[in-house]
């Protein structure tokens, strides 16, 4: 999940939270709103009843007509029992079905003198009052269906503006978001087009003294450290090619005409050939190493081309064939591969044939029969060419570094070699988005496999 979206979606959790919360209490607090405003109503028609017996002579009398008098005041189904102090029922609103309260309520007004229960259906305000020196129980019960109409359209209004406004966050924080890292976006898409051939590429800064700007300035300081050593190394590496290769060259010319003479001592005669062999090695050794320098990612594909990868492996093994006269090679194309296959590849030719003038040279130099097979099968995903020779197989411990540079397995004693073949031939292959994979499918049997993707 990216930043941006990371920001946004913890902000907008942070923001529902935060609200349900404060919609919460809302709710809460307007509930006991209600409730304590209800009770009041009760309480003022209670005072009012009270006020009223008071004042009447003859009381069983008069009620009707006082409460028939008095109907805009009542509560929603509002129902009122009067009993005396002997909790004898003496009046009652209800006259068209039978009267039937709760004894305990009665008793417990004796103790508490008021009581107020929201839990029952309708409500109930109940008091113990004296009037004119008589005690009188006076229950009230009613519905608040004004109240609860009025809490049950707040829920949903809270509940509406909850879901609106958690989704109305969510849009405009990734919105927002997106505005204030977009210097981080551009600064990223900056730094992910510098390459080795671009370190003097500065990262545009914007003077804010922000957070984004300080690395930006940060950045370019590091690109500039790089590009001093970047320099140094190509440096080197020019330097290596003109001051190294050349002596070297003059070496081995040297000898050739040395060895021409027929003046030498057989003794002499080997000596000069072994030296004439330790010089061709160094001469390997040094290409090998301007080799691994020389080459990146970058510059490498912008020169690609269609290759037929038959071409480069016969051009390869007439390379090898020149030094060692007795290896063979059999060629084949699997029955997999179709009749219209092309056989080509994306990449650069000369590089492609140090891979395979390399495997070459190891079946040569191990291969027990000095024979190489190589099987090329192209399917519609990709390319595969293995390379298998008959010998001493490598064991799955030195499998793991097998294309690490100046790594030799225990097959390679007595072999003069740099250990940098395979490790050229990993990298040449990396470039071209290629792998190579080894493997011993039987006793005595060597197989690299070259995958080349389409």
């Amino acid at each position: 999940m990216s930043l941006k979206r990371k920001i946004a979606l913890n902000l907008s959790i942070a923001f529902s939270l935060l609200f349900g919360i404060v919609m919460a209490v809302i709710y809460m607090s307007f509930n006991d709103f209600r409730r304590e405003e209800f009770k009041e109503r009760f309480r003022q028609r209670l005072e009012f009843t009270s006020h009223f017996i008071a004042k009447s002579k003859d009381f069983e009398e008069e009620a009707p007509i006082f409460f028939n008098e008095n109907s805009d005041n009542i509560l929603l189904n509002e129902t009122i029992l009067i009993f005396n102090g002997e909790k004898e029922l003496i009046y009652s609103t209800i006259k068209d079905r039978n009267v039937t309260w709760d004894s305990a309520l009665l008793k417990e007004l004796d103790e508490k003198k008021i009581i107020y229960s929201e839990k029952t259906v309708p409500e109930i305000y109940a008091a113990l009052k004296t009037i004119n020196g008589e005690n009188y129980y006076i229950l009230t019960s009613a519905l608040d269906t004004n109240g609860n109409s009025k809490l049950a359209y707040l829920k949903y209004l809270l509940i509406t503006a909850y879901v609106m406004s958690t989704l109305l966050i969510g849009f405009f924080s990734y919105y927002f978001m997106g505005q204030f890292l977009k210097p981080l976006e551009d600064l990223n898409k900056e730094i992910s087009e510098v390459t080795a051939h671009k370190l003097t590429t500065q990262i545009p800064t914007r003077n804010s003294n922000d957070e984004i700007d300080v690395l930006a300035k940060s950045f370019n300081t590091m690109i500039g450290r790089l590009d001093d050593v970047f320099q140094s190394q190509k440096d080197f590496t020019a330097s290596a090619s003109h001051e190294i290769r050349t002596p070297i060259t003059r070496m081995a010319f040297q000898l050739e005409n040395l060895i021409k003479f027929e003046q030498h001592s057989p003794e002499t005669l080997s000596s000069l050939k072994q030296i004439q062999r330790d010089v061709y090695q160094l001469s390997d050794l040094t290409n090998s190493l301007l080799l691994l320098t020389k080459f990146d990612r970058e510059n490498i594909q912008s020169i690609y081309e269609e290759v037929r990868i038959d071409e480069v492996i016969f051009e390869s093994f007439e390379a090898v064939e020149k030094s060692y006269p007795k290896l063979k090679i059999d060629f084949l194309i699997s029955e997999g591969t179709s009749e219209d296959a092309l056989l080509t590849i994306k990449g650069i030719q000369s590089l492609l044939e140090i891979v395979f003038i390399n495997l070459f040279k190891n079946a040569a130099v191990y291969s027990d029969d000095v024979e190489v097979d190589v099987l090329i099968t192209e399917t519609a995903e990709n390319l595969v060419v293995d390379v298998i020779s008959h010998g001493n197989t490598i064991s799955e411990e030195e499998q793991s570094k097998l294309f690490e540079a100046f790594k030799r397995g225990k097959n390679s004693q007595n072999i003069s070699g740099s250990g940098l073949g395979l490790r050229i031939v990993k990298r040449i292959l990396e470039y071209h988005g290629a792998k190579i994979i080894y493997t011993s499918p039987e006793d005595l049997v060597n197989k690299f496999s070259v995958i080349f993707h389409k």
